[in-house]
């Protein structure tokens, strides 16, 4: 009888324990927090002063040899294409002097406002260069690089990208974005000089 009337507490306590403890690949991690966002439009664009089509430029022709050395921009430009744009054509150019690097890829396929869209999830904001709207463009939780988006034609927008090369001591993201809109305006005037 005093077996059974064990078993018995024993029965009665093992359903009164706590299963085991669910774990983080047993839950869904909560919803991360809405990105904030400005509302703005095409309208919101200052209007072109004109058309400066990108078709047939040649990315690393864009910045002169000049510029390149006022900017600190001193290895030779690299070409490539920059598939996340569409097979935009792209040149990357390095400064040894700051360990940071540039790189200015000619968007065909789209115009500038697609970083205005709640899909892009960026931070931004709308200036000018030469007359042409300009999107500073920072994307969270990437704190070494920062983007500068003309609007310099219809369909097409100038990307002209400075990030922290791999230096040993993290530049500041907006030292970053200083750098990319020093080298937006450098290639503003050139283009709009050539074109």
């Amino acid at each position: 009888m005093r077996i059974t009337a064990l078993l018995i507490v024993a029965v009665a306590l093992a359903g009164c324990t706590a299963g085991p403890a669910p774990s983080a690949l047993d839950s869904q991690a909560p919803p991360p927090p809405a990105t904030p966002t400005t509302s703005a439009s095409q309208m919101d664009f200052p209007p072109r002063p004109r058309e400066v089509p990108l078709d047939n430029v040649d990315p690393c022709a864009v910045l002169t040899p000049e510029q390149r050395v006022q900017l600190s921009l001193d290895n030779p430009p690299s070409a490539y294409v920059e598939t996340s744009f569409g097979g935009a054509k792209a040149c990357t150019i390095r400064s040894t002097t700051s360990g940071n690097v540039a790189r200015l890829a000619l968007v065909l396929v789209s115009g500038a406002d697609v970083w205005l869209s709640e899909n892009a999830q960026v931070d931004y904001t709308v200036s000018s260069i030469e007359g042409f709207a300009a999107i500073t463009v920072r994307t969270p939780d990437l704190n070494d690089v920062c983007h500068v988006e003309i609007d310099i034609a219809e369909g097409q927008f100038l990307d002209v990208m400075f990030r922290d090369g791999g230096n040993s001591r993290a530049v500041q993201q907006d030292h970053l974005c200083l750098g990319a809109q020093r080298v937006a305006e450098a290639a503003m005037a050139s283009l709009l000089q050539k074109r």
